[in-house]
């Protein structure tokens, strides 16, 4: 392995980030990754380092882009908030307003609000097979065609695969225009943000190779019972996927596969808490964000251990196991693996991890943790 070389900038008030940065490589078995940290509409952290690819060896540059997973999540959900705002959806219509096809098995009162806040009960797509997370018709089919598991509101449990399906099919359905293609013409395009959802072969280039762990949410729930729910979530992903194939990363799976840099995330939520040039529209208005952001609760009791808050779409700070530092109107997405994504309008901070080296478990892991502790730290 050759030496480690940190890259990039950082404000001297955010050293605690920088040598936190340096001690996952030192002691925490990082292999490469960036982050990324906005203050007050200021970057103030910048650093990558570390190797892009274990083979090649090459190092991870300034424009080297990484797979998120779950960050996709919250980015595309910042591509409907615009929506909403410009009055093409409502989240408290039927999604089978926009979407008709969704109607079928008892789903034509599924409101919006609830198909994204993880409560419209089919966090599974059983009609899909294994290879079809790579379609985007055989995919919206099987979730269309999906009977809830449980009466829409009741429990909610994490659509951790088919979210990105119904945000990105609602989008379509509202703007004619794929989660990819909206997000690059109204968000990444204007803001020069280094972020995708579908990579061509040139950006497909720039990609540092994922390095799965055994027991990442994904692979393990590959392993379960194929009855189980976590085995059916992720049934449409086939057994040889290790989120480094040509087809994962030029489909659009606006669940789990966007890539960029940390630079590029951190300023889609800089944006989005408000952070625009003087004079310039906010990317979504304050009073459409705020509904967004309002936690979304079961009516009954909930299936899920260790409860994500989640309000439409965007996942709120979740201590323990998912904390986003110590304010609670923090909003964002983390992804599987250990990529980390927020906005706190409290602190007035958008903040960005991503590493090419997934961790067990699903907890914001050692390495996000040490750096979102260090940046709380730089501001105190």
């Amino acid at each position: 392995m050759p030496e480690i070389r940190i890259q990039g900038h950082h404000s001297a008030r955010f050293e605690p980030v920088a040598q936190s940065f340096r001690e996952n490589f030192a002691s925490h078995g990082e292999l490469g990754s960036a982050i990324a940290i906005y203050h007050r509409n200021e970057l103030v952290v910048d650093l990558w380092g570390g190797v892009r690819d274990t083979t090649s060896l090459d190092p991870w540059q300034e424009d080297t882009i990484a797979c998120m997973m779950s960050v996709a999540k919250g980015v595309s959900m910042a591509c409907l908030a615009i929506a909403a705002d410009r009055k093409l959806i409502e989240l408290d219509r039927p999604v089978a307003d926009y979407w008709p096809e969704f109607a079928a098995q008892g789903k034509a009162a599924i409101t919006v609000r609830q198909a994204l806040g993880h409560l419209a009960g089919i966090p599974v797509a059983d009609l899909a097979e294994p290879g079809d997370i790579y379609d985007w018709q055989k995919m919206v089919a099987a979730v269309a065609g999906q009977k809830p598991l449980w009466p829409a509101g009741e429990v909610q449990v994490y659509h951790s695969s088919t979210l990105g399906f119904i945000s990105g099919e609602l989008l379509r359905r509202v703007t004619g225009k794929t989660a990819g293609k909206f997000l690059q013409d109204e968000i990444a395009g204007p803001l020069g943000a280094d972020y995708f959802i579908g990579l061509d072969d040139g950006k497909q280039a720039r990609c540092a190779t994922m390095v799965a762990s055994a027991d990442n949410i994904v692979n393990a729930a590959k392993r379960e019972p194929e009855d189980s729910i976590a085995y059916r979530i992720w049934k449409a992903v086939p057994d040889s996927e290790n989120y480094n194939s040509k087809q994962w990363r030029s489909s659009e799976i606006p669940s789990v596969n966007g890539h960029g840099t940390a630079r590029g995330v951190a300023n889609i939520y800089n944006a989005l808490a408000g952070g625009v040039a003087d004079g310039a529209e906010p990317l979504v208005s304050s009073h459409v964000l705020a509904d967004f952001l309002k936690e979304q609760l079961p009516s009954g009791e909930t299936a899920e251990t260790n409860r994500l808050r989640m309000a439409v779409g965007f996942m709120l700070n979740s201590p323990p196991h998912r904390a986003m530092g110590p304010n609670m109107k923090t909003f964002g997405h983390s992804g599987a693996g250990g990529s980390q994504s927020f906005a706190d309008p409290v602190a007035g901070l958008s903040f960005c991890y991503t590493t090419n080296r997934m961790h067990d478990g699903t907890d914001t892991g050692r390495r996000a943790t040490s750096l979102i502790d260090a940046a709380y730290r730089s501001l105190a």
